[in-house]
C-alpha cells in the first residue's frame, strides 16, 4: 500500500515538473516572467493571462484556494460523520468547477496560438507532453503577448515637487500602487500641489480616476509613496497627533436613528477630541457646533426625524467637532435638492473663510462652482493610472481645457468608451509641461 502511495506521489511530482517546464516555455513566448511557472496557483493564473482569459484565471485561482482548504478540512474530518459527506460533495463540486475553468483557459490559449481545438484533448489527457510541445516547438507562436495589455506607457512625469508651505496643505505623491493578483498596479502618480488655508477646492474626475485613492493618501488612511504636510507637519509620521486636525465626511452617514442630535454630537466629541479635553470643554464644543450648523433647535430630536438637509448638516458637524484645519467631504449634497444643497455649500464656503481648507467631491459641481476657489482635475492616462490634469483657479481651468463648465471638462478627459472625448493624455501632458516650465 505504501509503495502504491509513493508511486502516486512520485507520478504527481514528475507531472508537476514537466508541466512547469512546459509553462516556462509558453510564458517566455507570451511575455510572462518564466519563473512563475513553478509557483502553484500563480502559474495557473498566468497561463490564463497568456490565454487572454484574466477573468477566468482569477476565478480559477479563488476556487482553487477554496478547494485546497476544503480538501484539508475533509481529510481531518471523520469518515463516518455526516459532515464528511457534505464536505466531500462540496470538494467534488469545486474540483469540477476547476476543470471547467481550466478548459476555458486552454480554449483561449488555443485561440491565441491559432491552433485547432482538438489540442484541448491533449491539454486534458496528456497535459505534461502537450505543454512541453507548445512551450518549446517553434511551430507554436502566440498571436499576442501579455505585455501588449500594458504596452501603452503613461504620460511623462513632471519631475517636480511642490515646496512645503507653512500655512496650508502640501501634497507630493510620487506613486500609490497596489499588488492586484500578482501584478503591480499603479493607482496614482506624480501629483504635487499646495493648497493654502482659506481655500475651498473641488475634486473633479471620472470613474476610476483616483479621487478616493487621492483622498485616502492625503488623509493618511492609505499611505502612498508620498510626503503630505499640513502647516508644515507631516501627516504620515505625526499621524497620531495630526488625525484630530483632519476631518473626513463620507457619502453615507453612520448615525443611529434612535439617538438624539445632541447625543450623536456628544458621542462624536468623545471620539474625535483628544482624551485630554475635559468633559466641560467637550460639552461647550458640542453647543458651539449645534449653533454653528443651525441644529440647536432640534438638539433633542431623534436623528431619524430630521429632514435630509438637517441630517447632512449633522453628519458634517460630527467631523467638524474637532475643529479640523483640513476638511474633506465626499458628495455632501447627495440626495439634496438644489436649494438645500446650495445652502450646504454656502456653509462650507463660510468654513473655508475661517481659514480652513475644504476639499469637496460632488457630481453636480456647476450649480455651486462659484463658491470654489480652485479645482483639482484627476484623469486616467494611457496606462489607466490616475494623473493630475489640472490644479488651480476655476477660471483658469476653463481656459486651460477650453470648456465653460466643469461637466464639459469632465467630458473632455473621460475615456471614449465612457462617453467622453478621450483627451486625458493630452491634458495631463499639457499640465505636466506647464509644471516643468514654472519650475524651470
Amino acid at each position: 500500500m505504501k509503495d502504491i502511495t509513493s508511486l502516486g506521489l512520485l507520478h504527481q511530482i514528475i507531472r508537476y515538473v514537466l508541466v512547469s517546464i512546459g509553462y516556462w516555455g509558453i510564458f517566455k513566448k507570451c511575455g510572462v516572467k518564466p519563473y512563475y511557472s513553478w509557483i502553484p496557483l500563480v502559474r495557473e493564473y498566468h497561463i490564463g493571462l497568456c490565454a487572454n482569459k484574466e477573468k477566468e484565471a482569477r476565478t480559477y485561482t479563488i476556487i482553487a484556494v477554496f478547494s485546497e482548504v476544503m480538501g484539508l478540512i475533509n481529510n481531518l474530518s471523520q469518515s463516518d460523520s455526516p459532515i464528511f459527506l457534505i464536505l466531500a460533495v462540496v470538494t467534488l463540486s469545486l474540483q469540477i468547477a476547476l476543470v471547467v475553468y481550466m478548459i476555458r483557459i486552454y480554449l483561449g490559449l488555443i485561440e491565441i496560438f491559432n491552433q485547432k481545438k482538438r489540442w484541448l484533448l491533449g491539454f486534458i489527457f496528456i497535459e505534461s507532453i502537450t505543454t512541453l510541445i507548445w512551450g518549446f516547438s517553434s511551430k507554436f507562436v502566440p498571436g499576442r503577448q501579455v505585455s501588449d495589455q500594458n504596452a501603452r506607457e503613461g504620460v511623462k512625469v513632471s519631475g517636480t515637487e511642490a515646496p512645503v508651505i507653512e500655512s496650508g496643505l502640501t501634497v507630493n505623491i510620487t506613486e500609490r500602487k497596489v499588488v492586484d493578483f500578482f501584478k503591480k498596479k499603479v493607482l496614482l502618480k506624480d501629483i504635487h500641489m499646495n493648497i493654502p488655508r482659506g481655500h475651498m477646492v473641488l475634486l473633479l474626475g471620472g470613474s476610476g480616476a483616483g479621487k478616493t485613492t487621492y483622498l485616502n493618501a492625503v488623509t493618511g488612511y492609505e499611505k502612498a509613496d508620498a510626503v503630505v504636510k499640513l502647516d508644515g507637519q507631516d501627516i504620515y509620521t505625526d499621524y497620531a497627533k495630526m488625525k484630530y486636525d483632519v476631518g473626513f465626511v463620507p457619502q453615507q452617514d453612520l448615525m443611529r436613528g434612535n439617538d438624539t442630535v445632541a447625543l450623536t454630537l456628544t458621542d462624536a466629541a468623545s471620539l474625535r477630541l483628544p482624551s485630554s479635553v475635559s468633559f466641560f470643554k467637550k460639552k461647550k464644543r458640542v453647543n458651539e457646533v449645534l449653533e454653528e450648523f443651525g441644529l440647536a433647535t432640534v438638539r433633542n430630536s431623534l436623528v431619524e426625524k430630521l429632514s435630509g438637509g438637517q441630517r447632512k448638516r449633522l453628519s458634517i458637524a460630527m467631523e467638524y467637532i474637532s475643529d479640523p484645519t483640513l476638511f474633506i467631504l465626499d458628495e455632501p449634497d447627495s440626495g439634496l435638492d438644489g436649494v438645500v444643497a446650495r445652502g450646504l455649500f454656502e456653509k462650507l464656503r463660510a468654513i473655508a473663510d475661517q481659514g480652513k481648507i475644504v476639499i469637496v467631491i460632488t457630481h453636480t459641481p456647476d450649480r455651486v462652482i462659484d463658491l470654489f476657489d480652485d479645482v483639482i482635475v484627476l484623469a486616467k492616462d494611457a496606462s489607466r493610472t490616475g494623473r493630475l490634469a489640472w490644479y488651480g483657479p476655476v477660471d483658469e481651468a476653463r481656459e486651460f481645457f477650453g470648456k465653460d463648465t466643469m461637466e464639459g471638462i469632465l467630458l473632455s478627459i473621460n475615456q471614449k468608451d465612457e462617453g467622453g472625448e478621450g483627451k486625458a493624455d493630452e491634458f495631463v501632458e499639457k499640465y505636466t509641461d506647464k509644471c516643468q516650465k514654472e519650475a524651470g
